[in-house]
């Protein structure tokens, strides 16, 4: 295979990285004088004193805020436009982001709505969008991640489900990448094992996705196998022990990371097959689901010899020094399952069914059809429908 040369970065974030980073945030050059306060609809900002300390600090700064606290997991375009909403009535001048990963996505598609006309989904590109161009710049964004998975706190994507229409697609423009992201992985201790172990998956897979795409190049690969190390040999330390803080900044590095691999490649169809799986089912969390079907995924690639070479590398990251076959791979990541707890997870627990699996293949194409340009090899329906009924239990 002859690496590929051609690559485009942009990474107007600057990133703050490392225990304790999050008592920096008020002496940064902060994007305006009033905030919308972003958070999740749960209690864990306020319960953990993340909340306090966040507004510390903008107090410190002379930054106003107003609170926001209505994002959930696998967020919809009705909170969005919500929080949109309170961002213009109460006049605020940029989004403070503060939370996991649903709040980090939901934070690109509220800038955008803040500032301009009309629905969401005008500005979706795929399935029932619209795929309209933003009419106005968003507003400026800075994120504070809690948790470690999407990467989302330094890029421009966020995933947004439309319940109506039983879509749930990624939404982003390069002028919506944040200009200022806190990882503090101190900030992390609390997040319980489940939830752990859901997200580190989530971003291993950014990772081992780049490593399979047809357009891997010479810059994110390095970067890819560095994260892939680093979640394979932390994450089931963190999942053990979430106050072993070590565990914590080495998967909060290999999430953080992926922000930047997914940029310079893009994931494949494995996140278009999820997001159609919790489209459908809004209570399954997006890293169990990519746990379900990831077994199936990667060995439909490695029976079809679509890139051997990529999958011996990541055995070999993953702590296999020998691999040499890209079987070795599946075995890493089965291995780690199970030193994870998620070994056993099942669609039906959620309420998928065996007869929806070509609905979900469907759907995985008509909403985010584009990643499948990445896939190493063709990947049909039928393909994909396969995949979903070997991974069903």
């Amino acid at each position: 295979m002859t690496m590929n040369m051609d690559f485009n970065l942009f990474t107007p974030t600057k990133l703050l990285f490392g225990r304790g980073k999050l008592n920096e945030l008020a002496s940064q050059q902060l994007p305006g004088k009033k905030a919308l306060l972003l958070i999740s609809s749960g209690k864990s900002v306020r319960a953990t004193g993340t909340l306090d300390r966040v507004t510390a600090q903008l107090g410190k700064a002379g930054v106003a805020y107003t609170v926001c606290a209505n994002i959930h997991e696998n967020p919809s375009k009705e909170v969005v436009m919500e929080a949109a909403a309170c961002a213009k009535a109460n006049g605020c001048d940029f989004v403070l982001a503060v939370g996991g990963g649903a709040v980090l996505d939901s934070a690109v598609a509220v800038a955008a709505m803040a500032t301009n006309p009309g629905d969401l989904w005008d500005y979706v590109c795929g399935g029932t969008g619209k795929g309209m161009p933003l009419q106005q710049p968003g507003l400026p964004i800075v994120t504070v991640a809690t948790t470690s998975g999407t990467g989302s706190e330094i890029n421009c994507w966020g995933v947004i489900s439309n319940h109506e229409t039983k879509e749930k697609i990624g939404f982003g423009y390069p002028e919506l990448n944040p200009v200022l992201a806190i990882v503090d992985p101190e900030l992390m201790l609390t997040v319980p094992a489940r939830y752990t172990a859901y997200q580190g998956f989530d971003a291993l897979f950014h990772n081992t996705e780049v490593m399979i795409s047809r357009f891997v190049n010479v810059l994110s690969e390095p970067i890819a196998l560095s994260a892939i190390e680093h979640i394979a040999k932390y994450l089931p330390r963190a999942v053990n022990d979430g106050a072993d803080i070590e565990a914590r900044e080495a998967v909060a590095y290999g999430s953080t990371i992926a922000g930047l691999t997914m940029q310079l490649t893009s994931t494949t169809a494995e996140h278009s097959m999820e997001h159609a799986m919790s489209a459908y089912h809004y209570g399954l969390p997006h890293g169990a689901g990519l746990i379900m079907i990831s077994n199936e995924f990667y060995r439909f690639f490695v029976e079809r010899h679509a890139c051997d070479a990529q999958f011996v590398k990541m055995a070999r990251a993953m702590g296999m020094a020998n691999a040499s076959k890209p079987e070795d791979f599946l075995t890493a990541l089965a291995e780690l399952q199970r030193a994870c707890g998620v070994d056993n997870l099942k669609m039906s627990d959620y309420g998928i069914s065996r007869d929806e699996c070509m609905t979900l293949a469907r759907n995985a194409r008509e909403t985010m059809g584009g990643l499948y340009a990445a896939n190493p090899c063709e990947l049909s329906d039928e393909d994909c429908a396969g995949i979903f009924e070997r991974a069903y239990r």
